[in-house]
Parts: C-alpha cells; sequence; structure tokens
C-alpha cells in the first residue's frame, strides 16, 4: 500500500470543496454554523469563505435576529448561476446535449438522433458544433463554463479519458473520447459510465447526505447498475463495477449478448429481451391476449409494457416470461444485497413506472432475504428525469471536488 500526504493546496482545494459541498446540500448557513459542519475554527472558515466571496461562488445574504448583544451573524450561500457545466449524454442511437447551474438545474437540453455504431469522430464533431451552436443561443460565455462532462454507455478507461467499448453506440473501440472533445470544444472534459453518471446525479439533485452504500439500478435498454460506499461511487480496479447485466445466468445454450458472451442476465431480464421472448412465443396457443391484441397488427409496435398488461390479465404465456425475467433479475439483486449488504436498492427506468411489473420485482426480492438485511427498495424519486442533467453534472462535480478552482 502506498501513502502520501497532502500539502497546503490540497487542503485549501479539500475544505473549499466541503464547505461547497455542505452549502449545497443544506442550504445557507452562516459562518459559524459552517466551520460546526466543518469542524474548523471561526478564523479557518472566514478565510475560506472570504476567497470564495471573492472569487464570485458564495455570496453574503440576510442577517440573522439575535437576542444577544454580540455580532449578528450572517447567512452565506452557493451562487449557483455564477458557473454552469455542459454535458453530452451517448446513449445507443441518441444523445442529449445540456448545460447545468451549480445547483443542477437545467439551462438547455437537446436530444439529437445517432445512427447505431456511429463513428467516433464525426459524431463527437457534429455534437461538440451543436452543443456549442446550444450555448450560443442561450448566451452562455465561454468564461461561464467550468468544463464539460461527457456520459458514454459502456465500458470507460481507469483513467476516465477513455471509452473501452459503448455497445454499439460508437463504431470505434478504445477511442479516446475526452481528447477529442477538449480538442473540438476547448473545455477540460470529465469521461464517465452513463449509469454511474445517472446515479451521481441522483445523489447530487437528492441533496442527502449519502453517506451510506446504496445500488443504483436502471433498466433502460439493458441492464445497467452502479454502487456506492459512503458516498463515493465504486469504479473497481477496471471501472467496471456492478456490470450486473453482463452476470452470465445461462450456462449453456442462452442467447448472444452485445457483450459477445451469451447467457447474461440482459439476455433474459432486459426489457428488449422479454419484449424479444414475447414476440417469439406469440401465438393463440400460448400467449392468447397478447395474440389477440397483435394478430393483425405488425409485432414492430408491441412494447414491453404490452406484455406486462397481458400477464397482468391472465395470460399465461406472458406471465412465464415476465416471471422468469424478474427471478433472474431478483436473484442477481439478492446476490448483491448479501455480498455488499447495501443501505438502499435505487430503481431507476420506465420499467418501474410500471405498478405491475415494479410490485412483482419487489415481491420476489423480498422473497429468501432475511430480516438482518434490512435493506430499502425504492423507485427513484427521480426516475426518468436525470438523462438531461447527468452529464453537465460530471463537470459540475469535478469543479466542485477541485474547491471551485479552475
Amino acid at each position: 500500500m502506498s501513502y502520501k500526504g497532502d500539502n497546503l493546496m490540497s487542503v485549501k482545494r479539500s475544505n473549499r470543496s466541503a464547505a461547497l459541498r455542505i452549502l449545497h446540500e443544506k442550504g445557507a448557513m452562516s459562518r459559524k454554523r459552517l466551520a460546526e459542519n466543518m469542524n474548523l475554527t471561526p478564523a479557518a472558515i472566514t478565510k475560506i469563505v472570504g476567497e470564495m466571496i471573492a472569487d464570485g461562488l458564495l455570496s453574503e445574504g440576510e442577517m440573522l435576529s439575535s437576542s444577544g448583544a454580540g455580532r449578528r451573524e450572517i447567512l452565506i450561500d452557493l451562487n449557483s448561476e455564477v458557473a454552469c457545466g455542459l454535458g453530452v449524454l451517448i446513449n445507443l442511437r441518441q444523445a442529449i446535449l445540456s448545460a447545468v447551474w451549480l445547483d443542477g438545474r437545467v439551462i438547455f437540453s437537446e436530444e439529437v438522433p445517432l445512427q447505431a455504431k456511429a463513428p467516433a469522430a464525426e459524431t463527437a464533431k457534429m455534437l461538440s458544433e451543436r452543443l456549442l451552436r446550444q450555448m450560443e443561443e442561450h448566451g452562455i460565455d465561454r468564461e461561464l463554463v467550468v468544463g464539460l462532462g461527457v456520459a458514454v454507455r459502456g465500458i470507460t478507461s481507469e483513467d476516465g479519458r477513455t471509452v473501452r467499448n459503448s455497445f454499439g453506440a460508437l463504431a470505434e473501440t478504445d477511442y479516446p473520447l475526452c481528447e477529442e472533445f477538449e480538442k473540438l470544444t476547448g473545455f477540460p472534459t470529465v469521461l464517465e459510465n452513463n449509469v454511474r453518471s445517472l446515479f451521481a446525479a441522483q445523489m447530487f439533485v437528492s441533496r442527502d447526505e449519502n453517506s451510506g452504500s446504496q445500488f443504483f439500478l436502471r433498466c433502460g435498454y439493458g441492464i445497467g447498475a452502479a454502487l456506492s460506499i459512503d458516498g463515493r461511487i465504486w469504479h473497481g480496479v477496471t471501472a467496471q463495477c456492478a456490470e450486473i447485466g453482463h452476470i452470465p445466468v445461462i450456462r449453456r445454450g442462452g442467447k448472444p449478448c452485445h457483450c459477445g458472451k451469451s447467457g447474461c442476465l440482459e439476455t433474459i431480464a432486459s426489457p428488449g429481451s422479454i419484449r424479444e421472448d414475447a414476440i417469439a412465443l406469440l401465438s393463440e396457443k400460448e400467449t392468447p391476449l397478447l395474440w389477440r391484441k397483435y394478430r393483425d397488427r405488425d409485432t414492430d409496435s408491441l412494447s414491453v409494457f404490452d406484455v406486462f398488461a397481458a400477464a397482468s390479465n391472465g395470460d399465461e404465456g406472458a406471465s412465464a416470461i415476465v416471471d422468469r425475467a424478474i427471478q433472474a433479475l431478483g436473484t442477481a439483486i439478492k446476490a448483491v444485497i448479501y455480498l455488499v449488504d447495501p443501505g438502499k436498492i435505487v430503481l431507476y427506468g420506465s420499467l418501474f413506472e410500471d405498478h405491475y411489473y415494479l410490485s412483482r420485482l419487489v415481491s420476489e426480492l423480498q422473497e429468501g432475504v432475511d430480516a438482518r438485511h434490512d435493506v430499502i427498495i425504492e423507485k427513484s424519486k427521480y426516475n426518468q428525469q436525470l438523462e438531461d442533467r447527468a452529464a453537465g453534472l460530471l463537470a459540475v462535480q469535478n469543479f466542485i471536488d477541485n474547491g471551485g478552482i479552475r
């Protein structure tokens, strides 16, 4: 194990970062209360706050009433509109361009369609040009921008600079996407996996202390997850922590997965796989309710929610498909519960808006887990509301981690 100390600049950045996070999470407070929260002396806080007021990051507000004869305290608050972060979220066949203030409020958001396996250089160029155009249209001066966050599906490198494999979003593997966006936009860029970005945004906008361990599960086109330990997202040795969708659940004869293996959890439990299995089984005998609805219609319009509706109304074939998916996903999550012992399981994605599916999954997760594992299982309070800010918040949080020093 290696050890290293902190120099004065590191301590300064750390203290400024802690002050910014406390004011973001708890709101305006006096210097005295801020000192108590940070376990620092009033003199130290006065110096830190004074520097950040001079930088424009903080401002003084109203004066608190006092029953004594001493000096009345003044509230200190974060100037959320003194700077902003830009964002590019790259999913399969879609990108979202955005800008957010320091408190996470969205300035603009634009959805951009992408082709599957889009050429990385051409895509970065097109998205950069549109992002800079959006900045101009919304009157965002370059001096306001603290950086660019890029969130992409798939696997990113350990140093957060390269896309190892986007599983069909971009054509190339091992592509230096950070370097490309920095060259095209001129802004310092941070890169992260899309699910970890959503989880980071969830923790940021929820403004809770996030001091425990949480497991964030996202079901979209596929299945992704992220894990936090003591309020910090854990990446793992190769930045592939919590790749739950690619746990092999079928040893032989499983469907091929886009990751290159076969029999992965995604091939059974993802929305796309549930839909594919229902279409393959569609017949008057096997799935009578679904068949009745789609016998004279193109199955291209058949959705996973049609499968849920049929299952909830007694279609045995549809029920069997849904039950198989839920059992596989539930088994994987229960393994996480026993291995990691998280305080909370956060569910994110359109699937969890379906009452039938959500209630069945929660029942599955409660079965076979002893009472000592008192884990909270809940749908995200910001379900389907984080995509337009997650990437931009990568840049904002990087700025805050750096103590608001550019």
